[in-house]
């Protein structure tokens, strides 16, 4: 009689249901693990930001020193350009003007060497001391011209930080063309005027 009042008594008993407990354990164990996993995935998300920050710092600083440098050797290169065309110019007229004093010169001197009193004939000899003086004049005419010309050219400053004379020291330096020019002269001028008095003693004599 009681069996069939309660069709669901040996069913319920028969049952093995959970414990609440244990079902809420397993569900914080569950979100722990996911939240940890979010945690780690953030991390290695901060961790790859953070490298990506740092290489985009170290690009435009290299950009930065990229574009420092390019700004400094365009205005050195310029700067140079303009001094290299300006001495350029001036060097252009100073070969030309030295190459029209070489050729002067060397007229001159081959003329002045080409005098010998030995050879004039006693009959011209007048004329001959006549013509060596005249040539003699005219050599040391074209050289006082030549010479303030070559004076006055501007001349490169030694102390211009873009001048090739900055780079060599003075005392490794060789001698310039006036040095020589003048040492030159003063070689050959004893010579003239010995062959100048040679040839006015054997006028005289003659005479």
């Amino acid at each position: 009689m009681s069996d069939r009042s309660n069709p669901y008594s040996h069913s319920e008993q028969d049952l093995d249901l959970p414990e609440p407990e244990q079902d809420t354990a397993a569900l914080l164990d569950s979100q722990v693990q996911k939240a940890q996993e979010q945690l780690l995935h953030l991390k290695r998300q901060a961790e790859q930001v953070e490298r990506q920050k740092r290489e985009l710092e170290d690009l435009s600083q290299r950009q930065e020193e990229l574009e420092r440098g390019r700004n400094e050797i365009i205005e050195k290169l310029a700067r140079s350009l303009v001094v290299i065309e300006r001495e350029s110019i001036e060097a252009e007229r100073r070969v030309e003007l030295l190459a029209t004093t070489h050729r002067a010169f060397t007229e001159h001197l081959d003329v002045l060497e080409a005098i010998n009193p030995k050879n004039w004939p006693s009959t011209d000899l007048a004329r001959e001391l006549s013509k060596a003086q005249s040539d003699v004049d005219d050599a040391r005419i074209v050289y006082a011209k030549n010479r303030a010309k070559i004076e006055s050219a501007p001349a490169e400053d030694a102390s211009s930080p873009h001048s090739a004379s900055s780079y060599a020291t003075e005392s490794s330096e060789p001698q310039g063309f006036l040095y020589w020019f003048n040492a030159g002269f003063a070689f050959t001028l004893p010579l003239v005027l010995i062959l100048a008095i040679l040839a006015l003693a054997i006028y005289l004599s003659i005479k």
